[in-house]
């Protein structure tokens, strides 16, 4: 995205009087755009988008109730149910359709748990709900990761900073190269290998990642500043090891070994689905990343715009939705990370409105689609950019200051 401010006028970020209830702008806020690759907001353009969408937000905000709370009851008794049968086919394991299947429910159970349950609530989508079992500040999930060191890297560092090279670490997680500013060295000629650990073992990588790990090889961060995070990811690791690989298994007594391997299989489906779609709504095709500089002193519209341009869906049934937590509606989570997912789906079509209104685009495909575009990106980012093409052509230029008119 391109930044310009307005040389004949003050650089003041000042909203713009305009009145509230304005929902459709008129000729002056219009956003025509003849070139579908290169895209230009006026400040004041920007600032309407970004009432329009606090707008949308306070009506759903206004809404919840109910509705929201029984569907969260309704996927945690689904969760609760999945995880028992799971367990309980287990000994069974003699059998491999019975294995099998307890592998399957047991994946189904970490998956809703990961995703439409634990990544919701600690994104405090519920605290609302004033339930300290299902508050944002309480809430622990089954995975190695502790919710807290989570909750600093995922809800404050990357919904912050959302695809601001250099700033967000999800571009990348500290080991791939996803993106053409990012300096090549030929560490990165193993990008496609390591993006197969990193999905092979999404959990530990996830653990993994508030420690900044290459900061600390690179002497950037010392013991002190790490050593307390160590100490909870010990004994949040410890725990979920224990339970998955020793206790659970032990409890089979004479099937230690196939339920042992049906927790090890259940952990892997869990980590190959997390990784796949958070991968799809971040990284391929269209997908805008930003410089500090640009993002310097935000407004509120301009802080929507990143996330809209940054952020890209998955289509897919209403089952397939609930199964990626929602997030195959990257980009309204990004716009409105604190509202109950489930609420995306039918905003979405609003979303996209405005998105049209303003003749921005809105980054959606198959899982087949976002996941080919996502590993030609891993690929083709393994080379010197020299050596491929960029096929990101959007161009969209943003003034950061209220024009003469205004």
């Amino acid at each position: 995205m391109t930044i310009t401010e307005n040389p004949t006028t003050s650089t003041e970020l000042v909203p713009v009087d305009v009145p509230a209830t304005e929902t459709v702008p008129d000729t002056e806020t219009a956003a025509p755009t003849p070139d579908p690759k290169h895209i230009v907001l006026t400040y004041e353009q920007v600032e309407a988008l970004g009432r329009d969408l606090d707008e949308l937000r306070a009506r759903v905000v206004a809404d919840l109730g109910q509705k929201d709370r029984d569907y969260l009851y309704s996927i945690i008794r689904a969760q609760r149910g999945f995880e028992i049968a799971g367990r309980g086919l287990m000994y069974l394991g003699f059998f491999p359709p019975a294995w099998l299947a307890a592998v399957g429910a047991l994946s189904v159970s970490k998956i809703l748990d990961n995703m439409e349950i634990g990544h919701n609530v600690m994104h405090g989508q519920y605290d609302w709900m004033r339930e300290d079992t299902y508050n944002s500040r309480e809430f622990e999930w089954d995975t190695v990761c502790p919710a807290d060191q989570w909750r600093h890297s995922h809800n404050y560092l990357h919904h912050t900073f959302t695809n601001i090279v250099g700033e967000d670490r999800d571009i990348g997680y500290g080991i791939l190269r996803m993106d053409r500013d990012q300096k090549w060295n030929p560490y990165y000629l193993g990008n496609l290998g390591y993006a197969t650990a990193l999905m092979v073992l999404f959990e530990w990588g996830v653990m993994l990642h508030d420690l900044e790990v290459e900061n600390i090889l690179a002497r950037k961060r010392k013991w002190y500043d790490v050593k307390g995070l160590v100490k909870g990811m010990w004994r949040k690791a410890g725990r979920q090891v224990l339970k998955d690989y020793v206790v659970f298994p032990a409890l089979t007594g004479p099937l230690f070994v196939t339920t042992f391997l049906g927790n090890a299989s259940a952990n892997l489906v869990r980590n190959l689905w997390t990784f796949s779609i958070i991968f799809c709504g971040h990284f391929p095709s269209g997908a805008q990343t930003f410089t500090p500089e640009e993002c310097a002193d935000e407004t509120r519209g301009q802080w929507y715009l990143r996330q809209m341009l940054g952020s890209a869906n998955i289509t897919g049934s209403p089952l397939f939705h609930i199964m990626s937590g929602n997030l195959s509606h990257q980009i309204e989570h990004h716009l409105f990370p604190d509202i109950p997912a489930s609420r995306y789906p039918e905003i979405s079509g609003e979303v996209r409105e405005i998105c049209e209104r303003y003749g921005l685009p809105y980054n959606t495909g198959s899982l087949s689609h976002q996941l080919l575009s996502t590993w030609k990106k891993i690929a083709k980012l393994s080379l010197p950019n020299f050596m491929t093409r960029d096929d990101n052509d959007l161009v969209v230029t943003v003034e950061r200051s209220r024009t003469a008119a205004a």
